[in-house]
């Protein structure tokens, strides 16, 4: 029978010779923490191998992607269904290995991890959403949601911004499920990182509230000791700080940077291999080695026994029982689509004119009844994006609810947000000014990278914002938006685009949407039926020609009623004007051509309107139409001042379409 080091040293030796073999990576985190690994793996991650996807799996979310080898090592050794032909195709075109897990690559990768504290802070996420599942569903004696988060990290995730963020709320919120592992080995790629990371770890984690323990990385049994600690403390999440040698068992390259972020080398891999007492080939495992690892039966019969729980929870609750198996499957309710058509047929009816963002909390009042997984939240700015309503319940502190102030942590919020969609059962939104979305936009950009259903809530869309100025008047955001891939924006112009929008968003499966809003008052408008489905296509007909059209104007968001007013002094000109309303680019552009061209005649001059930057709308006008956008910063004045100064008025789009024709 293998020991302990032996099977540690198997991570180690296909780290090593998977890196070498592509040239490419980084060997010496997963060399300094296999034996953590080794350790948590083989005695206290409850994980099923035949079944990836077993609803209370224990998470483990590798936040130092970089080591990557390290996790593929772990799917592979412990009998997922990742082949060797895999590991040793690392960071190659179209393999499982990529060069940072990649969510949806391979069975047993909980999230995407490459930009260093997002994982952690995916792992908040995910421990926040079992506490969240475990108060909506546990009951007396039935404990059908019970698992932990694992999270290894290095001291580039401590140092990045989000890390605190999330951190600080895990403490606040008391998760005692999460358990993370700092892999302290004083190393970066720069170096040793005396000279940029001095903090003391041990006290920045215990003032956010966790629990706090260090240990030889290298000693399995204080290893062991610590994790069964971490798991008794209910209270509080914990930090486990194990002092490792980065690229262990190198002989001239272990503790240095020369072994962070490149293949040691032939010659050194032959050394480390002696070093290690491993005699085997690169990419093979001796027998013993597989038997000391494979977990399939083990991960079977955890299964089997928490099947077996669930058996008893569904005979005892049976209604819970059918609805925790919906809100993990990410089926939406059975009346979803009476109820929001029912919701959209009622605002198009009261044809209200408010802000885009009282809108949205119109929809939010009417979806969150029939919408039990609906997860809220702002990031302090609930009173301004009007993200909660009457039928949500806060989290305070450490009680449970269905809405979260964030307090003021836009990226962490996301980040945290994208966890709590991948462990399932919830749909989480969260809302800031768009502004802010810069500070996010990471985080975003990872939800459209894994192809999760977020929902960003981006209020106080253009300088129509008003007085707080340049700062807070996001010019280009919502085209940096629509330029990330897989992301649906939304910038609806009235009531019923928003139901519309908030509708489509719940709906989609496949990636995260972003809803940007309006601060000031938007005209009601009713609308045909049939325009419904015209709007969830992303752009529609508004306003037809009188006869031919000489011209489209193409509007979102505020300016559609502007270019409802310019079709009216175009037609006093003898300008015939079609006016498009297109409240998602991204969802147009997936139509079918002959849709594209039913809404964008071929060869009928274009002019957008949009209280953003001109350029982004040339890929609709082309160079010989026209834009009225604004390309500098703000001014800090009331919004409609703004709006007048910047040129949105009826005067300027006529003079525009003019010069167009």
């Amino acid at each position: 029978m293998a020991t302990r080091r032996h099977l540690a040293n198997a991570i180690r030796a296909l780290s090593m010779d998977a890196v070498q073999k592509a040239s490419s990576g980084h060997p010496g985190a997963p060399m300094g923490m296999a034996d953590i690994a080794e350790v948590l793996w083989n005695d206290h991650m409850n994980h099923n191998p035949i079944n990836p996807e077993w609803a209370d799996r224990d998470r483990f979310v590798l936040s130092n992607g970089h080591g990557s080898m390290l996790i593929y090592s772990l799917l592979h050794l412990s009998g997922y269904d990742l082949p060797m032909s895999s590991l040793s195709s690392f960071r190659q075109l179209h393999s499982q290995c990529a060069g940072h897990p990649e969510y949806g690559y391979a069975p047993g990768i909980e999230t995407t991890t490459g930009p260093l504290g997002q994982g952690i802070s995916n792992g908040v996420g995910f421990a926040m959403a079992e506490k969240l599942m475990a108060d909506q569903f546990n009951r007396p004696g039935h404990d059908i949601v019970d698992h932990n988060t694992y999270v290894f990290l290095g001291d580039g995730c401590l140092m990045e911004g989000v890390s605190h963020e999330a951190c600080s709320l895990a403490g606040t919120w008391g998760l005692g499920n999460l358990v993370a592992f700092w892999d302290d080995n004083n190393i970066s790629i720069d170096g040793h990182i005396d000279g940029w990371y001095t903090d003391d770890t041990v006290k920045r984690f215990e003032s956010y509230g966790w629990h706090v323990q260090s240990v030889d990385g290298h000693d399995p049994k204080a290893i062991s000791a610590a994790i069964t600690a971490a798991k008794d403390v209910k209270d509080k999440p914990s930090m486990i700080c194990c002092k490792t040698i980065i690229g262990f068992g190198s002989p001239n390259k272990s503790g240095s940077h020369d072994c962070h972020g490149a293949a040691l080398g032939e010659d050194e891999v032959a050394l480390t291999r002696k070093e290690l007492g491993w005699d085997s080939a690169p990419f093979e495992i001796p027998t013993d080695v597989y038997e000391g690892w494979d977990a399939k039966a083990s991960g079977a019969d955890k299964e089997a026994a928490w099947n077996a729980k669930f058996d008893a929870y569904s005979a005892a609750h049976p209604e819970l029982a059918a609805e925790f198996k919906r809100r993990m499957s990410g089926e939406l309710p059975a009346n979803w689509k009476q109820t929001t058509d029912a919701f959209i047929a009622e605002t198009n009816e009261k044809a209200a004119s408010v802000a885009s963002r009282k809108a949205s909390q119109n929809a939010i009042t009417a979806l969150a009844p029939v919408l039990p997984e609906f997860l809220g939240g702002s990031a302090d700015l609930t009173g301004s994006n009007l993200t909660s309503c009457a039928s949500f319940k806060h989290v305070s502190g450490k009680e449970m609810g269905n809405y979260i102030s964030y307090g003021v942590r836009e990226f962490g919020m996301f980040a945290i947000m994208n966890g709590m969609t991948l462990h399932g059962g919830l749909i989480p939104f969260g809302g800031t000014f768009h502004m802010f979305s810069d500070y996010a936009k990471s985080a975003l950009r990872m939800a459209a990278l894994m192809k999760i259903r977020t929902i960003a809530v981006l209020t106080h869309d253009s300088i129509g914002q008003g007085e707080d100025g340049p700062t807070h008047q996001p010019i280009e955001n919502t085209a940096a938006m629509r330029y990330i891939p897989n992301m649906d924006v939304w910038r609806p112009a009235d009531s019923v685009e928003v139901a519309v929008a908030w509708t489509a968003a719940v709906e989609r499966m496949d990636g995260p949407t972003s809803l940007v809003l309006s601060r000031q008052g938007i005209p009601g408008r009713s609308h045909d039926a049939a325009d419904f489905n015209a709007m969830r296509k992303g752009a529609y007909i508004l306003s037809e020609a009188k006869g031919s059209a000489n011209v489209i104007l193409i509007a979102t968001g505020s300016e559609v009623d502007l270019a409802a007013k310019a079709q009216e002094a175009l037609a006093a000109s003898g300008i015939s004007a079609r006016v498009v309303s297109m409240p998602s680019t991204n969802v147009f552009d997936r139509q079918d051509q002959a849709y594209k061209d039913s809404i964008l005649t071929p060869g009928v001059k274009r002019v957008a309107i949009e209280a953003g930057v001109t350029d982004f709308w040339r890929k609709y006008v082309g160079l010989e139409g026209g834009v009225v956008g604004i390309d500098t910063f703000g001014e800090s004045a009331p919004g409609g001042a703004l709006m007048e100064h910047f040129g949105f008025t009826v005067e300027n789009v006529v003079k525009t379409v003019k010069e167009v024709l």
